[in-house]
Order: structure tokens, then C-alpha cells, then sequence
């Protein structure tokens, strides 16, 4: 019998959400809209109306939108438990590692769904008391990005948000050094696209929900991962549950490391990426990373028309 294929679970973050995510599972699995259920009355938000109906306005606000987001890829990552689709290592992109943190054991599905309403609510609040943008930097390596931010640092603050490709990398902070830094990215042969989002995230602007966070963190219980995590902030696997907890605090107003974390995947031996959740953003960076000629497959469940499918490929 063929060796099993390695397997990891990916699970998207913000920018992944849309209006009728979660609907087929709605319709048709009882512990779906338990976790729904549960994810309601842990927030407090409509999470249900705002999945479903939208306005996508409202399902985009940071509050909402984590809790939203962290319950669709735990009703399909626990669709692909129940169909017997184990993962081998597990990382989550940005919001994401919430879901991740599940897929591991590091915390129950309530605590996950606890963590990223809170989450929300603490960087939206950061976010209306420090405005910020972002902008994804197309054409230019981490080191020339790197540059190009600490050349324009004297201008407000800047940081390297998202490592997400080669040449895919996200900078957030204020408006003034991240209009400079797009004219010498631009002066260099790259490009600067501004993102749709409501904050600057992974930045110091951020930064005051930290301890916040922390205190509220403390209250849940962490365990150690019964399978590899690869996190955002260091690139690599961690076992201890007190530093776990440290990591996850500095999150929020860390980088996040993911072109690391998929190069490390593929040292690994992983030849099978499962995108856990809503749209394909993760499965797309793949395709900007795993180098030409290395075989792998990429899928993207987030119903349980395609969690059936997945389980009979595999």
C-alpha cells in the first residue's frame, strides 16, 4: 500500500471573507451550526445574518469579521475531522493561527472562538485610535523591502507586516512613510498596491491591544500541540504552553513570516497543502512559492461538498 502523502492544513485570515461563506454547512450539518450557535453567543455578534446576508460593509468590520472567519474554518476543519483527514503539520496566516492553534489542540474550539472575538474587538479599537493603512510591495525581495523601511522610518511609523512570497511583501503603518516607501519601491522596478483594510495590522500602531490581549489570554488554557504548529511571529514550532501564550500575545504587532513558514513545510516533505476555510488566498501564495518542478497539491474546502471530495482524493 502507497505511503500516505504529508499533509498540512493552512488556515486563512482576514480578506478571505464573503457574503454566503458557511451557508452549505448551515444547511446541512447539525455540529456546523452548533459551532455557529456557540460562536454567537461567545461574541455577541449576528454572526449567522452577517455570514449569510452581509452587507459585506459590516462582515469586514475587524470586530465581526474574526469570529466570523475562525467559525467557518472550524466547522470545515471539523467536517474533514469527522471524514477522517488528519493533518501531519498545521499554520494559520495571521487571524488564521487561531484556527490553527484548534487544529493542534493548543485550545478548544470555544477558546479559539473566545480568542478571536476579543482579538477583533481590541484591534478595532487600536485601529479607531491610531489609523493606518497597508500596502503590499510586488517585485522587490525582503531585503530590498527591508531597506526601503528603515530608509523612510524617520518619516512615522513603518514596519514589514507580511513576509507572503519572494516578492509579495506587506507594509503597514502610517500614511506618510508608506506613501515614501511606495515612490522608492516604485523608483527600484517595483510596484505598491494599498490594501482594503481598517487598520494598520501587524504594526506598532496596533501595538496598544498587546497587553490587553495578554491579560485576557491568560485566563484560557493553553496545552502543548499534539501536532507540528508552525507560528507567525518566530517561523518555527514551539511545544511549551507559557511561551505559546507570549507568542500568540505578540502577534498582533509581530510580522508574519509566512514565506518562511511554507519553505519550512516543503523541507518537511509536505507534498499535500489543505487551505482550511474561505477563498484561495493561501492556495495562491503557494503558487508563488513552491519552486517550478517541485510536485505538489494545493486544495481549498470550505463546504462539505468539497470536504467529501478531498477525503476521497486522499
Amino acid at each position: 500500500m502507497a505511503e500516505r502523502p504529508k499533509i498540512a492544513f493552512l488556515f486563512p485570515g482576514q480578506g478571505s471573507q464573503y457574503v454566503g461563506m458557511g451557508k452549505e454547512f448551515l444547511e446541512s450539518d447539525p455540529e456546523a451550526r452548533e459551532l455557529l450557535e456557540q460562536a454567537e453567543s461567545l461574541s455577541g455578534y449576528p454572526l449567522q445574518r452577517l455570514c449569510l446576508e452581509g452587507p459585506m460593509e459590516e462582515l469586514t468590520r475587524t470586530a465581526h469579521l474574526q469570529p466570523a472567519v475562525t467559525v467557518l474554518n472550524l466547522m470545515t476543519l471539523q467536517a474533514l475531522q469527522r471524514a477522517g483527514v488528519e493533518a501531519d503539520l498545521v499554520a494559520g496566516h495571521s487571524l488564521g493561527e487561531y484556527s490553527a492553534l484548534c487544529a493542534a489542540g493548543v485550545v478548544s474550539f470555544a477558546d479559539g472562538l473566545r480568542l478571536t472575538a476579543e482579538r477583533g474587538r481590541l484591534m478595532e479599537r487600536e485601529a479607531e485610535a491610531h489609523p493606518g493603512v497597508m500596502a503590499a510591495i510586488l517585485g522587490l525581495d525582503i531585503a530590498r523591502v527591508s531597506a526601503i523601511v528603515a530608509n523612510v522610518r524617520d518619516r512615522g511609523i513603518i514596519t514589514v507586516a507580511n513576509h507572503n512570497s519572494a516578492q509579495q511583501i506587506v507594509v503597514s503603518g502610517e500614511p506618510v512613510p508608506l506613501a515614501a516607501a511606495a515612490e522608492l519601491a516604485a523608483a527600484q522596478g517595483g510596484k505598491a498596491i494599498t490594501l482594503k483594510v481598517s487598520g494598520a495590522w501587524h504594526s506598532e500602531l496596533v501595538a496598544g491591544a498587546v497587553p490587553d490581549f495578554s491579560a485576557f489570554m491568560a485566563k484560557v488554557d493553553f496545552k502543548a500541540p499534539v501536532r507540528p504548529l508552525l507560528f507567525n511571529v518566530t517561523a518555527a514550532e514551539e511545544h511549551d504552553p507559557a511561551a505559546i501564550r507570549a507568542i500568540m500575545s505578540r502577534q498582533i504587532a509581530s510580522s508574519v513570516r509566512w514565506f518562511e513558514i511554507i519553505n519550512d513545510c516543503l523541507a518537511r516533505g509536505i507534498e499535500t497543502f489543505v487551505e482550511v476555510g474561505p477563498k484561495t488566498v493561501l492556495s495562491g501564495l503557494l503558487k508563488k512559492i513552491v519552486p517550478a518542478g517541485r510536485d505538489y497539491r494545493a486544495f481549498q474546502v470550505d463546504t462539505p461538498t468539497a470536504v467529501a471530495k478531498l477525503a476521497g482524493e486522499l
